[in-house]
């Protein structure tokens, strides 16, 4: 029961944050809203960070399909008082990440970050196999709405923990 309450205020609470922005559909709507979550509800290792105001940075790589919503969405969050911020990397796909988002036209050619994790930095991506192949939190859609499954052991192997909150509203969790 606890569980369905919480899942329910999370789902409002990602409907009436995507109202407004139109351009983008209400899918990567809600997975925006994840992600700016993920941000309040992972446990990253304090070398992750180069000082106490270092922001918390979330990462596009490939296709965008957030368009401008996720910065918008951001824009004034703060986590454990560190700014939120998006970036586009080129190159060095992980840079200076800790949320990396990987885009499914490039979840193949990234297939390197999968096998050598780096330390601090959380890999979301989308589709069942995301998690199976070494990432951390794969978006997932079930009877038309957003889910994510977990790997915990690539997020330990990153050095992350997340919140017992965030495990309970995951599909499924993998040890």
């Amino acid at each position: 029961m606890k569980r369905a309450r919480l899942l329910a205020a999370l789902t409002i609470f990602l409907v009436v944050c995507a109202h407004g922005f139109e351009s983008v559909s209400l899918e990567y709507k809600v997975k925006a809203a994840f992600l700016l979550n993920f941000a309040r509800f992972v446990e990253w290792p304090p070398s992750a960070f180069p000082d106490a105001s270092a922001p918390i940075v979330i990462c596009i790589v490939g296709e965008d399909p957030f368009g401008e919503q996720l910065t918008r969405m951001v824009a004034d969050e703060k986590v454990e008082g560190r700014r939120i911020e998006v970036q586009h990397p080129g190159g060095d796909a992980a840079g200076n990440c800790h949320i990396l988002y990987i885009s499914r036209s490039d979840q193949e050619e990234l297939s390197t970050l999968f096998s050598n994790p780096r330390q601090g930095v959380l890999l979301v991506g989308e589709g069942e196999q995301f998690v199976h192949r070494g990432g951390a939190i794969g978006f997932v859609t079930e009877n038309r709405r957003v889910r994510f499954d977990v790997n915990m052991k690539a997020a330990s192997e990153a050095g992350l923990r997340f919140s017992s909150k965030l495990l309970m509203v995951a599909r499924s969790v993998e040890k």
